[in-house]
């Protein structure tokens, strides 16, 4: 069986109300025998669409076709390496057999190219912006890659930003990221998998492995999940996350994403899977682990002193920015014995002039929080300064003099919410969490924190992506493994002994084989 027709199985499902999407009707049907029936019944599948360029032409005698889709090939590169070298062609004694040897063993028209023999690969390829030639006679037809779409250029990544190392990140067209993967990682071993998904918009992807590190049970896996893949339309990577989570209720997830080409590298080379999909530039890898939200690219360019304080900073930031609003509410209102007296002073004084209690004080403030963030995450950028200073200024400060919210809020608001930011993956997490522990703080105090904060590192230690758990090595402990987690070791430490996710402690998986199956 081949690895394309694992992902374009799609069981069903007996005894459901769910239908799973069919396929276009007629795409596994092989081309027609003669050239006009070829094209009529590719007008008749594509509705007459708009941007559908078809081109007949005679070469050496015989009947041709060139079939494009308007904006999706490089102009120049048709005309110049294709075009002209299709329409000087001269044949002794011409057939179409010589037609298409002359094409696929004399000729360079393209460096990629492909046959075909059904109208489902014909769409593809013309959707995809391959350039196909028909020819009348011949069975199968030919594609070559010629795409030239417009997209956007390689620049530094928005979400990861770094001090040292490369300024690259992906971008939304697949070939180019793989180039960016394949720049960094010269080796023979690594392997890009092409896949497909969406039963309509059969959105190109790839899986990204290297050959010898990773788990062929890992590797089967993930090709079995992204099989019962059933949507119409696939348009980001994160339409395919919750197919890889194991446990989509939880509220970290074992499935990580990045915007670096190096990052992937690095993953890649510790035996896990990472998947690129057309359209997005950001990659998913699978397995991640809890304590990899932690690290970033700067930590290996740094001194190892200086990396371990960075780490320990992300930890405490992540700490304080869903617990320190949570302790607030539950000290002030069951315990205030334990605040130092001139700091309950200070916070009787503010909070006796405000009309709302600690806890609803404390939603009220974040949800407004909540609301500037997505406004000015939305908005267009020339007004999202704008919103900045108003709710910063305006708002916030009317607040306050007004007596509706009590300064130190706005202070704990302020510092929870730059904190974080620290450790931006983890946004959706905390922002559940915040609200959760201040419920729990007004109505249970700290007894009620201190359970939920069990029942949290309960939730976590439950996350066991393909087998591995998501603390370790930090559960089930590996004091060897640890060496890249609390604290960074040096360079001459780290590369003495590579270490592959299989590998840690708790892990389910098998070791990979030599040729990675």
């Amino acid at each position: 069986m081949k690895i394309t027709d694992i992902f374009q199985r799609r069981p069903a499902v007996p005894n459901s109300a769910y239908q799973p999407p069919q396929p276009d009707t007629g795409l596994d049907r092989k081309l027609a025998p003669t050239l006009q029936q070829r094209l009529a019944d590719l007008r008749e599948m594509v509705g007459n669409t708009g941007d559908l360029i078809v081109n007949e032409l005679t070469v050496c005698g015989i009947d041709c076709a060139v079939v494009m889709c308007e904006g999706m090939v490089a102009t120049a590169v048709f005309a110049e390496l294709f075009a002209e070298p299709l329409t000087a062609l001269r044949l002794d004694h011409p057939t179409p057999e010589k037609l298409l040897g002359w094409v696929r063993h004399q000729s360079l028209l393209a460096p990629d190219q492909k046959e075909f023999q059904t109208y489902g690969d014909l769409t593809r390829f013309i959707m995809s912006g391959f350039v196909v030639l028909l020819a009348e006679g011949v069975e199968p037809g030919l594609a070559f890659g010629i795409q030239g779409y417009d997209g956007r250029s390689v620049s530094e990544p928005a979400g990861e930003s770094n001090e040292r190392g490369s300024r690259e990140g992906f971008i939304e067209k697949l070939r180019p990221n793989l180039a960016l993967v394949r720049r960094r990682f010269k080796s023979a071993d690594l392997t890009f998998e092409m896949v497909n998904f969406g039963v309509k918009s059969r959105t190109d992807g790839a899986l990204v492995y290297l050959r010898g590190a990773v788990s062929p049970e890992l590797l089967e896996e993930v090709r079995r999940r992204l099989s019962q893949v059933k949507i119409d339309v696939v348009l980001e990577s994160g339409y395919l996350q919750p197919f890889l989570d194991a446990k989509p209720l939880s509220i970290f997830s074992g499935v990580g994403y990045t915007e670096r080409p190096d990052t992937l590298c690095a993953k890649v080379s510790e035996g896990r899977i990472g998947l690129l999909v057309d359209g997005t530039p950001y990659a998913l890898v699978v397995p991640y682990l809890f304590n990899e939200h932690f690290q970033s690219f700067d930590d290996y360019a740094h001194r190892p002193y200086f990396a371990t304080f960075i780490r320990w900073l992300k930890y405490a930031a992540f700490l304080f920015s869903f617990l320190l609003p949570g302790l607030y509410v539950g000290l002030g209102s069951f315990h205030p014995e334990l605040l130092p007296k001139n700091l309950l002073l200070k916070l009787a004084q503010s909070e006796s002039v405000t009309p709302l209690p600690l806890m609803f004080e404390a939603l009220l403030i974040f949800f407004i929080y909540e609301i500037m963030r997505e406004a000015g995450l939305r908005m267009p950028k020339s007004v999202g300064h704008a919103v900045s200073i108003v709710g910063a200024l305006v708002i916030g400060d009317a607040a306050v003099t007004a007596g509706l919210i009590g300064a130190p809020m706005v202070l704990l608001v302020a510092m929870t919410a730059i904190s974080s930011f620290v450790v931006p993956s983890l946004y959706e997490p905390i922002t559940l969490l915040r609200f959760g522990f201040i419920l729990i703080g007004g109505v249970a105090g700290l007894f009620g924190i201190v359970l939920a904060l069990c029942a949290v590192l309960a939730n976590l230690c439950a996350v066991n992506p393909f087998g591995i758990p998501a603390t370790s090595p930090a559960a089930p402990f590996s004091l060897y493994a640890m060496r890249d987690v609390l604290f960074r070791v040096g360079w001459k430490t780290l590369s003495q002994e590579d270490l592959r996710v299989q590998g840690l402690t708790g892990s389910d998986l098998k070791g990979a084989d030599v040729d990675g199956e």
